[in-house]
């Protein structure tokens, strides 16, 4: 998969491009990535990429004339999506993440800065998409969570295919508690069924695990798998 992000920032992305699983994925050529800075396509001496809004208010808005010239110099492959970082857009969950790996070649991502982008910029845009419901100072680091969460989903990236559906929101849980040597650290034991060998009874606890911890930690996630299971009965 080819990602060609739009950053006013390239340096921003120097650490997470070469280190760990993601930057393993990137040596190994399962995902490309391609920095563009819309800087380098102005064409005054200040190489200006903001200004004020029209009608007045506070802050700098981007102009639409470099991150257009910077999109368009790109090549395009046939499953092309072009994401706009926003916190107007859809928020970033592991169903989208699904998606956007099965379904793409190349996704494009803008990121946004100082008060956001001339809106004429969400014509060039096929998908606004946000971290959360708070407000960054630039869409690079949600658009490093967008690019780790993808990545990690392609073929290759993890070695063990089976530990990615094993994980919170996969199956519309969160993960069961996990734990490694020593059996016994300060008195906090691992739990004997994890110790026994059985692993039938293992799964059952586990399952049971995870209903328990998303009933407490997240319920709202609770009812939605609930509603689910309900509905596929029923079919």
């Amino acid at each position: 998969m080819r990602f060609d992000i739009v950053t006013l920032f390239p340096d921003c992305f120097t650490s997470i491009l070469t280190s760990g699983i993601l930057g393993k994925a990137l040596a190994k050529q399962i995902a490309q990535v391609n920095l563009v800075n819309p800087r380098d396509f102005t064409t005054d001496k200040h190489r200006k990429v903001d200004d004020e809004p029209y009608g007045g208010g506070v802050g700098m808005l981007m102009k639409p004339e470099p991150i257009f010239a910077a999109v368009e110099s790109l090549p395009v492959l046939p499953r092309r999506e072009v994401i706009l970082m926003s916190p107007q857009g859809q928020t970033i969950d592991q169903p989208l993440l699904r998606e956007l790996t099965a379904n793409y070649h190349q996704l494009v991502v803008i990121c946004g800065h100082y008060e956001g982008v001339d809106d004429r910029v969400l014509n060039l845009v096929t998908r606004e998409v946000s971290l959360g419901d708070f407000i960054l100072t630039g869409g690079e680091i949600p658009s490093m969570a967008l690019l780790n969460g993808v990545v990690r989903l392609l073929p290759g990236t993890v070695g063990k295919v089976e530990s990615l559906k094993a994980e919170s929101f996969e199956e519309g849980l969160l993960d069961f508690p996990q734990y490694t040597r020593p059996a016994n650290f300060r008195g906090w034991k691992v739990p004997d069924v994890l110790l026994s060998g059985n692993h039938a009874e293992i799964a059952r606890w586990r399952f049971q695990q995870q209903i328990e911890r998303t009933a407490s930690r997240r319920p709202d996630l609770l009812e939605k798998w609930q509603e689910e299971r309900e509905e596929g009965s029923g079919d």
